[in-house]
Protein backbone atom coordinates (compact mmCIF):
# COMPACT_ATOMS: atom_id res chain seq x y z
CA UNK A 1 0.00 0.00 0.00
CA UNK A 2 1.03 3.60 -1.04
CA UNK A 3 2.03 5.67 2.47
CA UNK A 4 0.76 9.14 2.52
CA UNK A 5 3.75 11.72 2.74
CA UNK A 6 3.70 13.60 5.87
CA UNK A 7 3.11 17.23 5.09
CA UNK A 8 5.82 19.61 6.94
CA UNK A 9 4.05 21.41 9.51
CA UNK A 10 5.31 25.35 10.82
CA UNK A 11 4.61 26.88 14.07
CA UNK A 12 6.32 29.80 13.46
CA UNK A 13 7.89 32.90 11.53
CA UNK A 14 11.42 33.32 10.66
CA UNK A 15 12.32 37.12 9.93
CA UNK A 16 15.50 38.34 7.84
CA UNK A 17 16.28 42.19 7.96
CA UNK A 18 18.18 42.25 4.59
CA UNK A 19 18.12 45.92 3.52
CA UNK A 20 18.98 49.59 5.41
CA UNK A 21 19.86 52.74 4.25
CA UNK A 22 23.39 53.94 3.74
CA UNK A 23 24.26 58.33 3.97
CA UNK A 24 26.31 60.18 1.12
CA UNK A 25 28.11 62.11 3.84
CA UNK A 26 29.24 64.12 1.10
CA UNK A 27 26.48 64.87 -0.52
CA UNK A 28 25.10 66.36 3.11
CA UNK A 29 28.38 67.62 3.26
CA UNK A 30 28.15 69.99 0.33
CA UNK A 31 24.50 70.75 1.18
CA UNK A 32 26.20 71.81 4.48
CA UNK A 33 28.58 73.89 3.10
CA UNK A 34 25.91 75.67 0.70
CA UNK A 35 24.21 76.63 3.26
CA UNK A 36 26.46 78.28 5.85
CA UNK A 37 26.56 75.20 8.06
CA UNK A 38 30.19 75.46 8.94
CA UNK A 39 30.01 72.28 11.45
CA UNK A 40 27.02 69.55 12.09
CA UNK A 41 27.06 65.99 13.29
CA UNK A 42 24.89 63.73 15.31
CA UNK A 43 26.26 60.82 17.29
CA UNK A 44 24.21 57.81 15.63
CA UNK A 45 25.57 55.80 13.22
CA UNK A 46 21.95 54.25 11.69
CA UNK A 47 21.38 55.54 8.62
CA UNK A 48 18.37 55.84 8.94
CA UNK A 49 18.02 57.63 12.41
CA UNK A 50 20.20 60.11 10.64
CA UNK A 51 17.89 60.43 7.51
CA UNK A 52 15.35 61.25 9.93
CA UNK A 53 17.16 63.80 11.65
CA UNK A 54 18.08 65.25 8.67
CA UNK A 55 15.03 65.47 7.66
CA UNK A 56 13.55 67.09 10.51
CA UNK A 57 16.40 69.27 10.78
CA UNK A 58 16.15 70.70 6.73
CA UNK A 59 12.37 71.76 7.93
CA UNK A 60 13.43 74.08 10.57
CA UNK A 61 17.27 74.63 8.74
CA UNK A 62 18.08 74.05 12.81
CA UNK A 63 21.48 72.67 11.90
CA UNK A 64 23.67 75.25 13.54
CA UNK A 65 21.56 74.52 16.97
CA UNK A 66 21.14 70.85 17.63
CA UNK A 67 19.53 70.46 21.09
CA UNK A 68 21.34 68.26 23.83
CA UNK A 69 21.34 64.86 24.01
CA UNK A 70 21.93 63.73 20.91
CA UNK A 71 19.79 61.94 17.99
CA UNK A 72 18.06 60.06 20.72
CA UNK A 73 16.84 63.05 22.53
CA UNK A 74 16.07 64.65 18.58
CA UNK A 75 14.08 61.55 17.46
CA UNK A 76 12.42 61.35 21.27
CA UNK A 77 10.91 64.90 20.53
CA UNK A 78 9.63 64.07 16.73
CA UNK A 79 7.78 60.67 18.94
CA UNK A 80 6.24 63.58 21.57
CA UNK A 81 5.37 66.09 19.36
CA UNK A 82 3.96 63.01 16.58
CA UNK A 83 6.01 64.89 14.03
CA UNK A 84 6.08 61.59 12.14
CA UNK A 85 6.57 62.68 8.30
CA UNK A 86 10.34 62.71 8.87
CA UNK A 87 10.30 59.24 9.86
CA UNK A 88 8.92 58.34 6.79
CA UNK A 89 12.14 59.12 4.81
CA UNK A 90 13.49 56.07 6.87
CA UNK A 91 13.00 52.54 4.99
CA UNK A 92 14.10 49.02 6.41
CA UNK A 93 13.20 45.59 4.47
CA UNK A 94 12.68 42.02 5.50
CA UNK A 95 12.18 38.45 4.13
CA UNK A 96 9.66 37.06 6.05
CA UNK A 97 9.10 33.54 5.79
CA UNK A 98 7.35 30.32 7.57
CA UNK A 99 3.80 32.77 7.49
CA UNK A 100 0.63 31.46 5.82
CA UNK A 101 -1.40 32.57 2.65
CA UNK A 102 -4.09 33.83 5.75
CA UNK A 103 -1.05 36.18 7.23
CA UNK A 104 -0.19 37.54 3.66
CA UNK A 105 -3.71 38.42 2.71
CA UNK A 106 -3.84 40.41 6.20
CA UNK A 107 -0.46 42.03 5.63
CA UNK A 108 -0.70 43.52 2.38
CA UNK A 109 -3.84 45.84 3.28
CA UNK A 110 -0.86 47.66 5.14
CA UNK A 111 -0.46 50.49 1.66
CA UNK A 112 1.16 53.33 2.53
CA UNK A 113 4.79 53.19 3.07
CA UNK A 114 4.88 49.08 2.38
CA UNK A 115 6.45 47.46 -0.46
CA UNK A 116 5.61 44.05 -1.45
CA UNK A 117 6.87 41.06 -3.56
CA UNK A 118 5.23 37.50 -2.94
CA UNK A 119 6.22 33.95 -3.93
CA UNK A 120 4.20 33.11 -6.75
CA UNK A 121 2.13 29.41 -6.78
CA UNK A 122 1.69 30.20 -10.48
CA UNK A 123 5.29 29.71 -10.93
CA UNK A 124 6.56 27.70 -7.81
CA UNK A 125 5.81 24.33 -7.45
CA UNK A 126 3.62 23.68 -4.17
CA UNK A 127 3.94 19.80 -4.33
CA UNK A 128 6.37 19.78 -1.18
CA UNK A 129 4.85 22.92 0.44
CA UNK A 130 4.57 23.50 4.10
CA UNK A 131 1.80 24.73 6.38
CA UNK A 132 1.33 27.17 9.10
CA UNK A 133 -0.55 25.58 12.21
CA UNK A 134 -2.45 28.18 14.52
CA UNK A 135 -1.52 27.48 18.00
CA UNK A 136 -4.87 27.18 19.34
CA UNK A 137 -5.25 24.33 16.86
CA UNK A 138 -1.93 22.61 17.64
CA UNK A 139 -2.84 22.81 21.21
CA UNK A 140 -5.27 20.55 20.84
CA UNK A 141 -4.69 16.69 19.94
CA UNK A 142 -8.31 16.10 18.52
CA UNK A 143 -8.42 19.30 16.12
CA UNK A 144 -4.84 18.68 15.36
CA UNK A 145 -5.42 15.29 13.93
CA UNK A 146 -8.45 16.84 11.65
CA UNK A 147 -6.39 20.03 10.74
CA UNK A 148 -3.58 17.55 9.82
CA UNK A 149 -5.88 15.63 7.75
CA UNK A 150 -7.00 18.37 5.84
CA UNK A 151 -3.80 19.62 4.74
CA UNK A 152 -2.73 16.13 4.01
CA UNK A 153 -5.48 15.53 1.66
CA UNK A 154 -5.60 19.26 0.18
CA UNK A 155 -1.67 18.49 -0.84
CA UNK A 156 -2.27 15.24 -2.36
CA UNK A 157 -5.07 16.39 -4.41
CA UNK A 158 -2.76 19.60 -5.30
CA UNK A 159 -0.07 16.64 -6.66
CA UNK A 160 -2.93 14.89 -8.30
CA UNK A 161 -4.44 18.02 -10.34
CA UNK A 162 -1.03 19.38 -10.99
CA UNK A 163 0.16 16.22 -12.90
CA UNK A 164 -3.30 15.81 -14.30
CA UNK A 165 -3.20 19.01 -15.75
CA UNK A 166 0.33 18.92 -17.11
CA UNK A 167 -0.52 16.01 -19.21
CA UNK A 168 -3.78 17.92 -20.35
CA UNK A 169 -1.62 20.89 -21.58
CA UNK A 170 1.73 18.54 -22.51
CA UNK A 171 0.69 19.90 -26.46
CA UNK A 172 1.70 23.46 -25.26
CA UNK A 173 5.09 23.68 -26.70
CA UNK A 174 6.35 26.68 -24.02
CA UNK A 175 7.44 24.76 -21.01
CA UNK A 176 7.25 27.19 -18.53
CA UNK A 177 3.82 28.57 -19.73
CA UNK A 178 2.43 25.04 -19.88
CA UNK A 179 3.72 24.83 -15.98
CA UNK A 180 1.82 27.90 -15.14
CA UNK A 181 -1.18 27.17 -16.67
CA UNK A 182 -0.75 23.76 -14.54
CA UNK A 183 0.34 25.07 -11.57
CA UNK A 184 -2.28 28.24 -11.25
CA UNK A 185 -5.13 25.84 -11.56
CA UNK A 186 -4.00 23.21 -9.25
CA UNK A 187 -3.44 25.42 -6.68
CA UNK A 188 -7.10 26.54 -6.20
CA UNK A 189 -6.69 23.61 -3.65
CA UNK A 190 -4.32 24.93 -1.18
CA UNK A 191 -5.87 25.88 2.19
CA UNK A 192 -5.07 29.52 3.92
CA UNK A 193 -2.35 27.69 5.86
CA UNK A 194 -0.10 27.35 2.95
CA UNK A 195 3.32 28.68 4.12
CA UNK A 196 4.60 31.27 2.32
CA UNK A 197 7.52 34.00 1.86
CA UNK A 198 7.80 37.96 1.40
CA UNK A 199 9.65 40.25 0.71
CA UNK A 200 8.71 43.84 2.62
CA UNK A 201 9.88 47.13 2.74
CA UNK A 202 8.67 50.19 4.86
CA UNK A 203 9.67 52.94 5.85
CA UNK A 204 9.54 53.51 10.00
CA UNK A 205 6.34 55.39 10.37
CA UNK A 206 4.39 52.99 7.82
CA UNK A 207 6.29 50.00 10.56
CA UNK A 208 5.13 51.89 13.66
CA UNK A 209 1.78 52.14 12.56
CA UNK A 210 1.96 48.15 11.66
CA UNK A 211 3.38 47.07 15.38
CA UNK A 212 0.75 49.09 17.04
CA UNK A 213 -2.18 47.68 15.58
CA UNK A 214 -0.76 44.31 14.89
CA UNK A 215 0.81 44.11 18.09
CA UNK A 216 -2.23 44.96 19.78
CA UNK A 217 -3.52 41.83 22.28
CA UNK A 218 -6.89 41.95 19.36
CA UNK A 219 -4.56 41.06 16.43
CA UNK A 220 -5.07 37.60 14.77
CA UNK A 221 -2.29 35.64 16.72
CA UNK A 222 0.03 34.68 13.93
CA UNK A 223 0.27 38.35 12.51
CA UNK A 224 1.06 39.64 16.26
CA UNK A 225 3.91 37.23 16.30
CA UNK A 226 5.49 38.75 13.23
CA UNK A 227 4.53 41.92 14.11
CA UNK A 228 6.74 41.54 17.41
CA UNK A 229 9.22 39.42 15.79
CA UNK A 230 9.93 42.92 13.63
CA UNK A 231 9.58 44.52 16.43
CA UNK A 232 12.45 42.87 18.29
CA UNK A 233 14.76 43.29 15.14
CA UNK A 234 14.06 46.66 14.88
CA UNK A 235 14.86 48.17 18.38
CA UNK A 236 18.07 46.10 17.76
CA UNK A 237 18.72 47.92 14.59
CA UNK A 238 17.23 51.21 15.44
CA UNK A 239 16.68 51.78 18.69
CA UNK A 240 16.15 55.76 18.67
CA UNK A 241 13.48 55.02 16.29
CA UNK A 242 11.59 51.92 17.82
CA UNK A 243 12.97 51.61 21.37
CA UNK A 244 10.07 53.16 23.18
CA UNK A 245 8.47 50.41 22.39
CA UNK A 246 7.68 47.79 25.64
CA UNK A 247 6.54 44.03 25.00
CA UNK A 248 4.16 42.63 27.46
CA UNK A 249 2.92 39.51 28.66
CA UNK A 250 -1.09 39.06 27.85
CA UNK A 251 -2.73 36.81 30.96
CA UNK A 252 -4.22 34.68 28.52
CA UNK A 253 -1.09 34.05 26.97
CA UNK A 254 0.96 35.33 23.97
CA UNK A 255 2.56 38.73 24.12
CA UNK A 256 1.87 42.14 22.65
CA UNK A 257 3.24 45.89 22.24
CA UNK A 258 2.54 48.98 23.62
CA UNK A 259 4.22 52.59 23.76
CA UNK A 260 3.26 56.12 24.89
CA UNK A 261 3.86 57.67 21.84
CA UNK A 262 1.14 56.01 19.57
CA UNK A 263 0.03 57.44 15.91
CA UNK A 264 3.04 58.92 15.44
Amino acid sequence: MESTPTATVLRGPKLYLVGRQTIDDDALSRFLADHDVSHWTTDTDEAGEKLVEVAGRLCYMSFARPRPGGNAAYIGHILEVGHGSVLEHAVFSFIITGVSRSFTHELVRHRAGFGYSQLSQRFVDESECAFVEPDAIAEDPELHAIWLDAITASQKAYRALADGLAAKFRDIEDRTLRRKKAREAARSVLPNATETKIFVTGNARALRHFIEMRGDPAADVEIRKVALAMLEVLRVASPNLFGDYAIVDLPEGGRAATTEHRKV
